[in-house]
């Protein structure tokens, strides 16, 4: 296995693992690729992948754009690092919350060129527009949270549906680590302008690649009935919604994640191995 980092352009951080055909990983809003390294458990057993973790412009590694953050400049910016890193090779795309949204534009610009995509708990509609659960929490532990600072305290209580030791020590080790590097500036600019002006699947035919959508009862940041009006756009999309986790499922409830993650790169696979017979 190889473990590689690198930059490419004035914007674009990422972190490499393994040899194979390409599948890209974006992360969301004000965290960095940290977030998505609980998937790595999946690839285990299945060689064959190039893992490519990016930390998008204004997070992590990742210095800010010159101009201003927007999600349509940020994915600009991802596509234009994919034509170069990846060519035009095969490729598969994985996108996170906000992440989601440059992961379905770069399945619509892409085309076939892309194998297949997975959207963990991605941003369909934001702002009021979101539906929401009436609850999201599942356990909360009061003497923890008192002991927290504030600001912790709040994310900490907005992307995870356990209120937990065992739940902050995840928190502390994937996702307040990139909370901590984002470029605040950027950040505030993004959420004056944080979606796309129109779902890129309206601008492009049906993608029949393999596709896999995994919401959370518990998502108190973009819940999980507006992300499943997705499944009209991607006919061999598998949708999973879990109970019991938040807004970072992948963490929270890494093996309930891993299995159809792991089903999700089988199939992926499969298809690969058809189009080289």
């Amino acid at each position: 296995m190889t473990d590689t980092t690198g930059t490419t352009g004035p914007a674009i951080h990422h972190t490499a693992f393994g040899d194979g055909t390409p599948i890209v990983l974006i992360h969301g809003y004000t965290v960095d690729h940290r977030v998505l390294l609980p998937l790595e458990a999946a690839f285990a057993d299945r060689p064959g992948w190039r893992r490519l973790y990016l930390d998008l412009p204004g997070h992590g590694a990742s210095p800010r754009l010159p101009g201003t953050t927007s999600a349509t400049a940020l994915t600009e910016a991802v596509c234009g690092w994919i034509e170069d890193q990846v060519g035009r090779q095969p490729f598969a795309v994985v996108g996170q919350s906000f992440g989601g949204q440059p992961a379905r534009a770069v399945t619509a610009r892409f085309g076939e060129q892309v194998l297949g995509s997975a959207l963990l708990v991605p941003v369909v509609r934001w702002g009021a527009e979101r539906a929401l659960p009436e609850e999201s929490v599942v356990e909360r532990d009061d003497d923890l949270l008192a002991r927290l600072p504030a600001a912790d305290r709040e994310l900490f209580r907005y992307v995870m549906a356990r209120h937990t030791e065992p739940s902050w020590e995840l928190f502390e080790r994937y996702v307040r680590p990139g909370w901590q590097a984002h470029d605040q500036a950027a950040a505030a600019e993004l959420e004056t302008d944080f979606l796309l002006p129109h779902w890129p699947e309206h601008r492009a035919p049906q993608h029949r690649g393999h596709h896999l959508l995994v919401t959370t009862r518990q998502d108190a940041l973009v819940g999980w009935r507006d992300q499943l009006a997705l499944l009209d756009h991607y006919p061999r999309m598998a949708a999973t919604v879990l109970d019991g986790a938040g807004h970072n499922p992948q963490i929270e409830a890494a093996e309930a994640v891993r299995a159809p993650f792991g089903h999700w790169l089988d199939r992926l696979a499969n298809g690969l191995g058809n189009a080289n017979a």
